[in-house]
């Protein structure tokens, strides 16, 4: 039977799916606009399928609060042209908009919400269907405290919430101190949130990284008790390069990796151990403070912490967890 454009453009409104795609549908059912739709929706089906092994390394990041709930939810594409797409944009704020209303505490969860009688995970394979690239949920985040922020950063590809201790906080400290999050990416709360397997591989990266500049330290010394440039021998590379150069000989450059080799192991083996530990501590310390949100420098006033900017705010007010995430770091 002949297919009516008033039904093709209805059948495109209904699915957002392509002219010809719409029409195709049409005339294989006979013109059900219901049995018409169930075909485009296998299409998706089945381009979601073949799609499988594609990497989905775009998308959008949104954020919000519901009460004292906040979340954020990711939906993924392969392109960026798509990710600007205002139907994919649309998805992606309703699977957030769904995951505050019922306050999903997971992927899984979130993903078998309904949202007009269809399933997260049916409508992101319907969407698969109208533009086809892969779709994806990637990162969902959730917080329940006291209270809640939320921040979505201008480009929609980096969002981060927080929760607070005490009720009634202003929304312009959470709004700022979710900006904190966002630019500053804090590892934990506090240094007493760190896990200790972080901690530990901290201490041990500090402990080398100070060891092995003791060692170069000696070695620079004794280059330039026998008139060498330590620069000239900062690496193999460089040797063979300044030689070339004509800025060291042959000869010298011998006797140079010769007092380097000595030096170096000399000192490995002298290393005052108390002296390293204290430099590694004095790194793990700078470590925390760069890395924890209480004690990172405010963004607003590098003058005072995080915890202390709280503090003047509302007496005793303090972070109880916080949650980011970037499209772009993924």
């Amino acid at each position: 039977m002949a297919v009516s454009i008033e039904d093709i453009k209805k059948l495109r409104h209904m699915t957002g799916a392509g002219m010809m795609d719409c029409k195709n549908a049409l005339a294989e059912t006979d013109g059900d606009i219901n049995a018409a739709i169930e075909i485009i929706r296998k299409k998706g089906q089945a381009v979601a399928a073949k799609r499988e092994d594609r990497n989905a390394a775009e998308g959008c990041v949104f954020s919000g609060i519901n009460g004292n709930f906040a979340a954020i939810a990711t939906l993924k594409c392969e392109t960026d042209f798509v990710a600007k797409n205002e139907s994919f944009r649309a998805l992606a704020k309703k699977v957030l908009e769904t995951a505050l209303a019922n306050k999903a505490k997971s992927l899984d969860e979130l993903k078998g919400l309904a949202i007009d009688g269809r399933t997260v995970a049916e409508l992101i394979t319907d969407e698969i269907g109208k533009t086809g690239e892969k779709m994806e949920l990637g990162d969902y985040e959730w917080i329940e405290a006291a209270t809640v922020a939320s921040y979505n950063h201008f480009n929609d590809k980096l969002a981060a919430i927080v929760g607070f201790n005490l009720e009634g906080v202003d929304p312009q400290v959470g709004r700022e101190v979710c900006m904190q999050i966002a630019s500053m990416n804090p590892v934990a709360v506090s240094r007493n949130d760190v896990p200790q397997e972080t901690i530990d591989q901290e201490i041990s990266v500090a402990i080398e990284k100070t060891k092995q500049e003791q060692v170069v330290k000696a070695q620079e010394v004794a280059l330039k008790k026998a008139g060498l440039n330590p620069n000239h021998f900062d690496s193999e590379d460089h040797i063979e390069s300044n030689i070339t150069k004509g800025w060291i000989t042959a000869e010298e450059a011998e006797r140079g990796r010769q007092i380097m080799k000595e030096a170096g192991e000399a000192k490995a083996a002298n290393l005052p151990e108390a002296m390293i530990q204290n430099i590694a501590n004095g790194r793990l310390n700078k470590f925390f403070k760069e890395s924890c949100l209480l004690e990172q420098a405010y963004v607003q006033d590098a003058k005072i912490t995080v915890g202390q900017f709280l503090d003047n705010t509302t007496k005793g007010l303090v972070v109880v967890d916080f949650k980011r995430v970037n499209l772009n770091e993924d």
